[in-house]
Parts: structure tokens; C-alpha cells; sequence
């Protein structure tokens, strides 16, 4: 069997700077569909275009671009493919001490130093904010690297202070615990990312995790505030949301590709998590994006 864990990635700062900034055109960022953690917060800004999203337990699909928050060790994989139609995609790293240990311990950083604790469960920002902020993140590639660390604290400062945000995860979900428990629930997330249009027992996934299956289910729900049947059942609603956005598949076919073997329950579970049948999710999706070209 191949490696289930999320690859651990190593980042560089920018040369001449205290963090990382890359902005990749299109869909050149050929890191999104790898589940991966590093010990730097992320801020991504997807201008324009659709995706989906998978921030731990969290997974959802984006119509009109992203702008995320992730914390340390928060895995994550999703946001742009060859499907997407994104502008383009940057992707800013920094290391939690990447302006020394106790700056954000200073009176003046209060509002920031408690949204990037509530970046550990990731945080989606939209509206003003994402249209804001997305443009001076922007603009930070043409800039000088002190010009660039000033552009950085006063993007820190805008979300802290921002009303349009979401927290993705349950409180709780940044797993501080043993690392061998984030490796272990970060497995199952690797097992339903490559076979969630399979029946996947309850049985099978235990065994994955070397626990009994009534020992699994309580440390899955636990960990994520998810059952894990309704975790699948989320991954491939959200998959049939991306299918009915960007193929002409027929909405029978999308039910089917998506992991669900029952197009009665499927019809059910989509209006339910999303609130619309799929066919009104797909009409009312072709009209929003006319409108944007």
C-alpha cells in the first residue's frame, strides 16, 4: 500500500526575506492535490475561478476565488487544478516566530496573535475583505522585501480586524495532541481522497488504523466533530458540486462518479447539505458565472 501520511513540507523564505511568497499563474501550482503540513501558517488568495477546498475535516467547493487562513501543522490539499479557471494563485508562508519569539506577544499585536490561534482550525475569509486584501497580496510580488514585511503586518492587521470570516473546523479539530494522532487521522483522510467513489467499510478503514471498529468511530468523531460515514458522504457531495460546476456530465453520471451507488439517496443528501437539488445547484451556479464574464 503507498504512503497514506501527509507529505511534510519543507518551506524557504523569499530570497531576502523573513517568509515565503509565491504566486503561480493559473493552475501551475502542482502541489494542491497532495495532502501535505508544514509548521508555517498559510494565507492563500485564489483570484477568481472555481475549486474545492479541503482544510482538515473541512471540505467545500468555492465559486468566485479563495482567500484562506491555515494554521501550523493544519493539513490540507484542494484549491486550484486544471479545471479551476483561476487568474492565478498566491501562496504566502510564514513561520509562527518569523519576526522573532515574542513579537506577537506585544500589546499591539493582541487582535492578530488571536486570529492565527484561530487559524489552527482554518479560517475563510470573503466579500470586501477577500476583494481587499486579495489585491494588496497582489501587489506584494512588485514590492521591495521591507516594503513587502510592512504590506505583510498590515494584511495580518485587515483580517484580524475583518467581520466577513468562517471558521472551517470545530473548535478543537488542530489536533494538539501526539503527533502519531495527527499521522493517524491524516491517513484516513488519504484513504478517502483516493477511494471515496468506493464502498468503503467501517471494517477496512479500523484495520487501516490498526483499532477496533467502535474504538475508530469514537476517535474519528472526536478528533473531526464527524462521523465518519458523514465525513465520505461530504467529500463526495462536495466532488459532485465540483462535477456540476465544470462537466457536462449528466446528473445521473455525477451521482454515480461520486461515490454514490443510490441516485434516490443521492438527490436527498446533496439537497440537504447544500440545500438545493442538483440540478438547481448547477442552473443556479451557470448563472451566477455568465454574470461574472
Amino acid at each position: 500500500m503507498k504512503n497514506l501520511k501527509p507529505a511534510f513540507e519543507v518551506i524557504q523564505p523569499s530570497f531576502g526575506s523573513s517568509f515565503s511568497y509565491n504566486r503561480f499563474k493559473e493552475n501551475t501550482n502542482n502541489k494542491t492535490h497532495v495532502w501535505h503540513h508544514h509548521p508555517e501558517i498559510e494565507l492563500v488568495f485564489v483570484n477568481e475561478g472555481s475549486g474545492k477546498r479541503q482544510i482538515g475535516s473541512h471540505i467545500s467547493y468555492f465559486t468566485d476565488g479563495d482567500l484562506i487562513l491555515i494554521g501550523s501543522h493544519l493539513p490540507h490539499c484542494g484549491f486550484t487544478d486544471k479545471e479551476t479557471g483561476n487568474k492565478n494563485e498566491t501562496v504566502i508562508h510564514l513561520k509562527p516566530d518569523f519576526l522573532g519569539n515574542d513579537f506577537f506577544s506585544l500589546p499591539e499585536m493582541k487582535s492578530i496573535s488571536s486570529m492565527i490561534e484561530q487559524s489552527a482550525a482554518g479560517i475563510v475569509f470573503f466579500d470586501e475583505t477577500k476583494k481587499i486584501i486579495g489585491d494588496k497580496i497582489e501587489q506584494m510580488e512588485y514590492q521591495s522585501p521591507f516594503e513587502r514585511l510592512l504590506s505583510m503586518l498590515s494584511v495580518l492587521q485587515s483580517l484580524a480586524n475583518s467581520n466577513n470570516y468562517k471558521i472551517l473546523n470545530a473548535k478543537g479539530f488542530a489536533m494538539e495532541t501526539q503527533m502519531q494522532d495527527n499521522d493517524r487521522i491524516n491517513m484516513v483522510f488519504n484513504y478517502v481522497k483516493d477511494h471515496f467513489k468506493e464502498q468503503i467499510a467501517l471494517e477496512e478503514i479500523a484495520m487501516l488504523t490498526s483499532m477496533t471498529v467502535p474504538s475508530f468511530c469514537r476517535y474519528f468523531k472526536k478528533i473531526t466533530n464527524k462521523t465518519f460515514t458523514q465525513f465520505v458522504n461530504e467529500y463526495r457531495l462536495v466532488h459532485a458540486s465540483k462535477l456540476l460546476a465544470e462537466q457536462p456530465m449528466s446528473i445521473t453520471d455525477i451521482c454515480f462518479e461520486s461515490g454514490f451507488n443510490n441516485f434516490s439517496h443521492f438527490n436527498k443528501s446533496f439537497k440537504a447539505f447544500t440545500g438545493k437539488s442538483a440540478s438547481q445547484y448547477r442552473q443556479e451556479l451557470k448563472k451566477v458565472i455568465n454574470s461574472e464574464k
